[in-house]
């Protein structure tokens, strides 16, 4: 398809982020789901999809009528603050299409709260904020289902808790393997057991897994630079460390060279005694694994300054304005993948979906329509049960089959996650993100 460019002015962090989400609206298909509730010019299929699956019945005794809350818990604090808007604007726009404004399914009301993950202190999630929102989730009667978390690590403190509860937990960004499986060279020798103490799972998402994401993001780097020798550097949290893990183990499986893997932390004053290092190994090609308040623009920026040209790229974490920013005229030629395929690929339905939040809120970001699918699939889980019982309504969402969402059908594998697994390149040009290609993981 055509590249799309969108200028990405330097001003301020709020611009970028409106203008690289139009970007993202115009060529990454995010997934979504069906809307549900009376006809109206916003109906998705919905009766294919609930045939499909199995009734799920609600405990004798559960209140049939009244108020249920949904809570999602996303780092509203920090430079993440305008994306999580968007993805809070989706969430809401679900409920509005789902209910035809009414906030009503049955006879229940729907009740949406919005809870901070992050703190001002950290400028991004906290884990003792994480932990007190899913506490406050748990203690509240009324509260059924639990959106979120944005960072995976901010998910491995809140799924235990739910769990104990039997809350479900549907994330709408959170991509680490381990939440949900074990991945050899990846994830940790107890994970996701640990995070499941009352046995069932509670936690879904409707993202691509990292363990997906990096031997696709490592076909790029194959076929696009012919790269064979590689560096690989982690910003020391769960996302970023579980996606350059695997990342690495697909170039070793390929019988390409992985020159070093190191972590920084995200606090360091300058890379540039570890961009030296990098330059003496001579690597055609350096990956991140991370987040864009980890400071891979300053990374980038010093790796540049000593004479590094090596093509650079991330996954999803540095498809955002706050990389784009922090980075500069560093970022020039810097590529980043994020799960979907471009728009050319939706089914209308899907295209109406983008335009219809473009004319209500503005430019969406990357996740968007995810956020907007975990709301709806929660949604449909309601409908189903119509009963206020948090076990009932866990396991509806588990059932989750053949979903007609935006993209076409999906289904909830065994292990909580989606089974798409799509991936577009992105790159930084001339100040621009401009969309490049589709990627895979080798079959």
């Amino acid at each position: 398809m055509k590249n799309f460019t969108v200028k990405l002015p330097q001003k301020n962090i709020s611009k970028i982020a409106a203008v690289l989400a139009l970007a993202v609206l115009a060529n990454i298909v995010l997934l979504a789901g069906s809307v549900a509730g009376a006809p109206g010019p916003n109906q998705l299929i919905q009766g294919a999809v609930n045939a499909a699956q199995p009734a799920i019945v609600a405990a004798p005794g559960a209140q049939t009528s009244g108020t249920i809350t949904i809570y999602s818990s996303l780092p509203r604090t920090g430079s993440s603050k305008d994306q999580t808007i968007t993805l809070e604007n989706a969430m809401q726009m679900a409920l509005d299409d789902f209910t035809n404004g009414t906030g009503k399914i049955g006879n229940f009301t729907i009740n949406y709260q919005k809870l901070d993950d992050a703190s001002a202190a950290l400028g991004q999630w906290d884990p003792a904020v994480e932990k007190a929102n899913a506490d406050k989730a748990v203690a509240d009667p009324d509260a059924m289902v639990y959106l979120g978390t944005y960072n995976s690590g901010a998910s491995k403190i809140s799924i235990p808790i739910l769990n104990a509860a039997n809350m479900v937990m549907i994330s709408p960004a959170a991509t680490y393997p381990g939440l949900t499986k074990a991945v050899a060279g990846v994830t940790e020798g107890n994970e996701p057991a640990v995070y499941y103490p009352n046995g069932p799972r509670n936690f879904f998402r409707v993202v691509v897994t990292d363990d997906l994401q990096g031997p696709a993001d490592v076909s790029y780097a194959v076929s696009a630079a012919n790269a064979k020798r590689f560096y690989v550097i982690d910003d020391s949290q769960s996302y970023g460390k579980g996606l350059a893990d695997a990342f690495s183990n697909e170039v070793r499986a390929r019988g390409l060279a992985v020159l070093g893997r190191t972590s920084i932390n995200g606090r360091e004053s300058d890379y540039r005694a570890l961009a030296r290092q990098i330059r003496d190994l001579n690597p055609d090609f350096i990956f991140f694994g991370g987040i864009a308040q980890q400071q891979p623009g300053k990374l980038l920026a010093d790796l540049r300054a000593v004479g590094i040209t090596a093509p650079f790229m991330g996954g999803d974490g540095l498809n955002n304005p706050a990389f784009v920013k922090e980075a500069g005229v560093a970022g020039e030629g810097a590529f980043s993948s994020i799960s979907g395929v471009p728009v050319d690929k939706l089914p209308a339905k899907g295209q109406d979906f983008l335009k219809r939040y473009q004319a209500k809120y503005g430019a969406p970001s990357n996740y968007t329509i995810y956020a907007y699918e975990a709301m709806t699939v929660a949604l449909t889980a309601i409908q189903k049960v119509n009963a206020k019982d948090r076990a009932a309504i866990l396991s509806a969402v588990a059932a989750t089959k053949d979903f007609d969402g935006v993209t076409g059908k999906w289904s909830f594998d065994q292990n909580g996650d989606t089974t798409l697994s799509d991936f577009a390149v992105y790159q930084i040009q001339d100040g621009n993100l401009v969309y490049r290609t589709q990627t895979k993981p080798r079959s």
